[in-house]
C-alpha cells in the first residue's frame, strides 16, 4: 500500500493566516465564530505537523516566525485556490467576503468610512464589517484590527502606514454667538472668547489640540484656553458634539472644515489666520493589507474621500 505524504491542514494555515492579520487570538475566534481555546489548539496542531513555532508573543501582539512567514505564504495561496476553485464551481464565493475590523476616529468613521463601507457591502454581500470609534494615536501595542486610521503623525512599529489624505482644522462659531458676542478681529482676541475643544486630559493626538511649538496656530489655540476665569469652556471627547457645542452658540471651537464647512448654524472665524493642516493615515499588518477584502476596503477609502475632495483637502 502506497504511503501518502501528509500535509498541514489547510484549515489550520487559514486559522494562522487570520492570527497574522489580526494579532490576537481573541480577534481571530470572534472572526471566525469559534473559541480562543480552539485557535490555540489549532495553531499547535500546526506547529506540530511542521516541526516547529509559527508564532511567537510580543508586545505587539502575535507575530509569525521564519517557518510562520512560509505557512502564511502557503495559506494565502490556499485561500486565493479556494476562492478559484468555489468560483469555478458556480457557487457565487466573493473573494471581499469574511470580516474585516476598522478602528478610526469618529468623524472619519461617519463621514468618509461608513458610506464607503455601504457601498462596498451592496456589491459584496458577503463582506462583514465592524467599526470601532475612538480618537487616539496609533498604538504600537494594540492588536485585533485589520486597519486602524488615524490622525496626525505616526510612528507604526511593525505596522505599515499609507497616506489617506490631508484636511484642515478651521475655527468656527456659532451664528447666534456671532451676532450677540462679535467675532474676534485678531487671534490675540480668541482669549476673550468662550472656547470649546476636545478634553485635553484623554486626547492622545497633539496635532488636535493644536500643542505643537512653534507655530503661529498656537497663539490661538493659548489665547482660546487662557481666557479668564468667568468663562465657561466646554470639552467633549467627540467631535460630533463639539460641532453640536458651536452650533448651540456655547463658544468657538476649533472643527474639521470637512465636517464644519458650509454647516447650517456655523460661521468661519479668522479665516484667512488660523488654519491647521492634520493627516489620515491608515495602519496594518502586511498580511492584513494582501487581503482581498482590506484592499477593497481601502479603495472604497480613496472613493469616498475623492468624492469629498474639495471638502476635506486643505485650500
Amino acid at each position: 500500500m502506497a504511503d501518502f505524504p501528509r500535509f498541514p491542514s489547510p484549515d489550520d494555515l487559514l486559522i494562522l493566516l487570520t492570527v497574522a492579520r489580526l494579532g490576537r487570538f481573541t480577534a481571530v475566534a470572534d472572526a471566525l465564530k469559534t473559541t480562543h481555546t480552539t485557535v490555540s489548539r489549532r495553531i499547535l496542531a500546526l506547529e506540530q505537523q511542521l516541526g516547529g513555532r509559527t508564532l511567537e508573543r510580543t508586545p505587539h501582539g502575535w507575530e509569525l516566525t521564519e517557518l510562520g512567514r512560509a505557512a502564511v505564504t502557503a495559506a494565502e495561496g490556499v485561500e486565493k485556490s479556494l476562492g478559484q476553485l468555489t468560483s469555478g464551481l458556480g457557487n457565487g464565493v466573493d473573494a471581499v467576503s469574511g470580516v474585516v475590523r476598522i478602528s478610526t476616529s469618529d468623524g472619519f468613521g461617519a463621514l468618509i468610512a461608513t458610506p464607503a463601507l455601504a457601498r462596498l457591502q451592496l456589491k459584496h454581500p458577503s463582506l462583514r464589517v465592524e467599526l470601532l470609534s475612538a480618537t487616539r494615536r496609533l498604538s504600537k501595542n494594540r492588536s485585533g484590527m485589520d486597519l486602524e486610521v488615524v490622525a496626525g503623525s505616526v510612528e507604526a512599529g511593525r505596522a505599515e502606514t499609507l497616506h489617506l489624505s490631508d484636511y484642515s482644522l478651521r475655527l468656527y462659531a456659532g451664528t447666534g454667538y456671532a451676532q450677540t458676542h462679535g467675532l474676534p478681529a485678531s487671534v490675540a482676541e480668541l482669549g476673550n472668547h468662550r472656547s470649546i475643544s476636545y478634553v485635553e486630559t484623554t486626547l492622545q493626538v497633539s496635532e488636535l489640540a493644536l500643542q505643537r511649538p512653534a507655530r503661529p496656530l498656537d497663539r490661538a489655540h493659548s489665547a482660546l484656553t487662557a481666557s479668564s476665569v468667568n468663562t465657561a469652556q466646554f470639552q467633549a471627547t467627540s467631535v460630533f458634539a463639539q460641532i453640536e457645542a458651536v452650533r448651540a452658540n456655547a463658544g468657538i471651537g476649533m472643527l474639521p472644515a470637512f465636517m464644519a464647512e458650509g454647516q447650517d448654524g456655523l460661521v468661519r472665524v479668522l479665516p484667512k489666520e488660523v488654519e491647521q493642516r492634520v493627516q489620515f493615515w491608515v495602519a496594518a499588518r502586511a498580511e492584513s493589507l494582501r487581503s482581498p477584502a482590506v484592499q477593497a476596503v481601502l479603495g472604497a477609502f480613496r472613493d469616498q474621500i475623492q468624492r469629498m475632495a474639495n471638502r476635506l483637502l486643505p485650500d
